[in-house]
């Protein structure tokens, strides 16, 4: 601990000022300070420290010789020094909106970095003059559908929401995951990034670009065992390729919150998101009741075989061959994946994210696919996400009930995804 704080205290006390007051990556000034003390003495020393606000990033490793910084695989300008012993800094622009990822060389050996680096664009932070929502306490509700199962969930309400008028509707799944509304600037060496979903919300909302909607943020359902220990349901509830946690959201779940808020009863006006298993889940709830939920975001969504058993019960692995053979439903879906997501014994994340993406292409339905390069994590996903917001809910009109989805004409136009190894001779 002490070695941790000198080396802070040095590594503060090396710049005149404790800022990067310009970009080495071009002449346009940083917006705001990129501070080394923000950044954790270990993550610099193992080469892992990046801090990013908005597109200005700063990058900081401690290295006996030069490293060569690469981002998104291409190399960087020259890292400067801090002093004769200091550490190597940098500080560039990243494009928002997305995630990247970063390494260094040293000495020709591949060094640090991060796969899944998010970068946030303005829509994702809180912004003076903007009114901001409010989250509702935690609620509780006990199931008949699964027997005793106990979910929390809370309520994000926009400011903009009036009583009197009928409000759409989102559900988002592991809401627990959205309840901060900022995070620290600094990028998570392990773990997911902040979600801003609050702030993407508020500032959507005050631009017109999505409806006033209420914002159920619903977490997966735990169950008393035998042993009187709490039993998580959430694959259970998620990954199951069936009618039961949709008819779960329509028989006592959307009740319970219609009686607490003035909400429009149209499928039109009804979105439901997730990640993960959340993310087929969100799927699941659109096929099986495209009259209750036609907006649909799956993000690194599990289209893969984890509740699977062979004769009883289908996983979810069939998705893209189920679009492709039964009727089509009437859905507009955004998806995205990264070419880094999970490979398990229960399927391959990616290839079954593109296995969904042609699948969803060869029907003609209103798709989106966004697939970059990270991994099982939401740093692309949360980044895009005013994007993602803004498409789902794009040309909705409160005077209209319903709305036939069709592909949009540039989509159309496009090749069919294909696959090209990139790791290998």
């Amino acid at each position: 601990m002490r070695s941790a704080i000198l080396f802070f205290i040095a590594l503060s006390g090396l710049l005149t000022s404790a800022s990067v007051a310009r970009s080495q990556a071009n002449s346009q000034a940083v917006s705001h300070p990129l501070d080394l003390s923000e950044l954790r003495a270990e993550d610099v020393k193992n080469g892992v420290a990046v801090l990013g606000y908005g597109a200005d990033f700063l990058w900081a490793f401690d290295s006996p010789v030069r490293p060569e910084l690469y981002i998104d695989g291409v190399r960087a300008g020259r890292m400067k020094r801090t002093g004769p012993k200091g550490v190597w800094t940098y500080a560039g622009q990243l494009k928002t909106g997305t995630s990247h990822s970063f390494y260094y060389l040293v000495n020709g050996k591949r060094v640090g970095g991060l796969t899944d680096v998010p970068a946030f664009g303005p829509d994702s932070s809180s912004h003076p003059g903007v009114p901001q929502g409010k989250l509702s306490p935690k609620k509780v509700h006990t199931s008949k559908i699964y027997q005793g199962m106990k979910s929390e969930y809370w309520v994000y309400v926009p400011a903009q929401y009036d009583s009197g008028t009928p409000a759409a509707l989102m559900i988002w799944q592991d809401g627990h995951y959205h309840l901060e509304r900022d995070g620290a600037a600094q990028v998570p060496t392990s773990g997911q990034p902040p979600s801003r979903l609050q702030n993407v919300i508020d500032n959507l909302t005050q631009q017109k670009k999505i409806p006033v909607a209420i914002w159920l943020l619903l977490d997966p359902g735990t169950i008393d065992g035998p042993d009187g220990k709490p039993k998580a349901m959430r694959s259970i509830e998620y990954d199951t390729v069936s009618d039961k946690y949709p008819r779960f959201l329509r028989d006592e779940i959307l009740p319970e919150i219609y009686g607490q808020y003035n909400i429009r009863r149209d499928g039109y006006s009804h979105a439901i998101a997730g990640n993960s298993s959340g993310g087929i889940c969100a799927f699941n709830a659109g096929w099986y009741m495209p009259d209750l939920f036609t907006r649909v975001l799956a993000r690194i969504p599990s289209f893969t075989a984890i509740q699977w058993k062979p004769g009883e019960q289908e996983g979810g692995n069939i998705y893209p061959f189920l679009v492709r053979r039964e009727p089509k439903r009437n859905l507009r879906v955004w998806m995205q994946d990264g070419a880094e997501d999970m490979e398990q014994p229960f399927g391959s994340w990616p290839l079954q994210s593109i296995q969904m993406a042609n699948s969803l292409k060869l029907r003609e339905y209103d798709f989106h696919f966004s697939f970059g390069t990270g991994t099982h994590n939401h740093a692309q996903n949360n980044s895009e996400m005013p994007a993602a917001l803004t498409w789902l809910w794009r040309g909705y009109e409160a005077a209209k009930t319903e709305q036939t989805f069709a592909m949009d004409a540039a989509e159309k136009a496009k090749p069919f995804f294909r696959v090209k190894i990139y790791n290998r001779d």
